[in-house]
């Protein structure tokens, strides 16, 4: 089978940590979010199969900074994600909030609280407010661009995408897998000490503070 694209276009910049923000922040001027995915796989299509692995390692390394017990028990607190599946397309969210939002939550979880888009789907779920799948903090499908342009490129299957990852040193998980300590979100006095400004906004937040 013949792929399409196997070279990058000509002057097109290898995909090193600031040409993956810069894709990712690029995309997010397409809306909604179908079509912000569509414009990154178009993208990817014109690169070549070694630069879509690299795409794909930024994603995976991005995904190992935000999945811990910490990040997942503040974004409970906050009624972000509940279960493993919502957490793990929470995390690829993050990554479609940009570099510099990202990196900050990445290093301080309990900083959820201040980002915009946070603040206004939490307005949105307590106005109850018609939401559509965009709002929902969720972006799965992130994860799967780069495996789709892969398919394209190649000719081959996305498991070959997964091969090259691995050769890489990427261990894949198609869970979250935090290696952080645990702990119980529910419980309001650990809540109020691992994530207290997020406790503390979430209660005020519904005048229960």
């Amino acid at each position: 089978m013949v792929g399409f694209c196997r070279r990058s276009m000509p002057g097109s910049p290898p995909v090193d940590i600031d040409e993956f923000w810069h894709l990712i922040e690029h995309s997010a001027r397409h809306r909604p979010n179908e079509a912000r995915l569509r414009w990154l796989e178009q993208q990817l299509v014109r690169r070549s199969a070694e630069e879509i692995i690299d795409f794909q390692s930024w994603i995976l390394e991005a995904r190992r900074k935000v999945d811990t017990h910490l990040m997942w028990g503040a974004a409970i607190v906050l009624y972000l994600v509940g279960g493993s599946d919502s957490f793990w397309y929470f995390q690829m969210w993050l990554v479609g909030l940009g570099r510099e939002t990202f990196e900050r939550v990445a290093a301080d979880p309990d900083t959820l609280a201040d980002v915009p888009e946070v603040q206004r789907f939490l307005t949105m779920q307590r106005d109850r407010i018609t939401r559509t799948d965009d709002d929902w903090p969720e972006l799965e499908f992130l994860s799967y661009v780069a495996p789709k342009a892969w398919e394209k490129v190649t000719g081959t299957e996305s498991a070959a995408l997964f091969d090259a990852l691995e050769a890489r040193g990427h261990v894949l998980y198609g869970m979250p897998h935090p290696t952080d300590e645990d702990w119980d979100p529910g419980d309001d006095e650990q809540a109020a000490r691992r994530v207290p400004r997020s406790y503390r906004f979430i209660r005020e937040f519904y005048g229960r503070a």
